[in-house]
């Protein structure tokens, strides 16, 4: 079974997070069920094209972005690395820079 869903809900709740959305706020702006968008984020639900179309423009993104760096088919450590991508690019410049220098104190205390 493809882990396409799920994917797509971790990007749809970070980008709802970033925005400063509850779930109800973001169900509100995409005329959509509450209850829909939290199946949505825990991949519960194969949402239609529709669905994710209004989830995209009620968060004010493109559906590229929604997509982006998605492999549904990547092995386990794609599938780490691309949920790692997808939480940064979520994140402000600033927080990315906060998480590299939390990655390079985590290797320097590795190599110790």
């Amino acid at each position: 079974m493809s882990n396409l869903p799920k994917l797509i809900g971790e990007r749809i709740r970070n980008f709802r997070k970033e925005k400063g959305l509850s779930q109800e706020e973001l169900a509100h702006k995409a005329n959509l069920h509450t209850t829909y968008i939290g199946q949505l984020e825990r991949g519960e639900k194969n949402a239609t094209l529709e669905s994710v179309e209004k989830v995209a423009n009620a968060l004010e993104i493109s559906l590229e972005d929604l997509f982006r760096s998605i492999n549904p088919h990547a092995n386990s450590h794609e599938y780490t690395l691309s949920q790692i991508v997808t939480r940064l690019q979520t994140m402000s410049i600033k927080e990315q820079k906060i998480i590299l220098k939390f990655l390079d104190l985590l290797q320097d205390w590795k190599e110790q």
